[in-house]
């Protein structure tokens, strides 16, 4: 069953958070991910409460010398009917 408080018409403000290394260089540290983690978070209980609009999953190899390594992100779409004051 569908939220009805839910609109894709009401969304005004779209944040984009991205969760994981798109980058070989640098890749991200457990840190960044942690943080990136806690404002997904933030976004999804804090006032005023944004909904997940869409999401994107990808992983890479890559060789670098010898070796091979693996790169995962997800990106989170995360919808508010204004923009909350507390994102800069």
């Amino acid at each position: 069953m569908a939220d009805d408080r839910f609109q894709l018409p009401d969304m005004r403000f779209v944040k984009r958070i991205v969760v994981g290394s798109q980058n070989p260089s640098p890749i991200k540290s457990e840190e960044e991910i942690e943080q990136a983690m806690g404002l997904l978070n933030r976004c999804l209980t804090d006032l005023p409460k944004g909904v997940i609009v869409g999401l994107e999953k990808s992983f890479s190899l890559l060789n670098i010398g010898e070796h091979q390594v693996v790169l995962q992100y997800t990106v989170y779409h995360v919808g508010f009917s204004r923009k909350p004051p507390w994102l800069e």
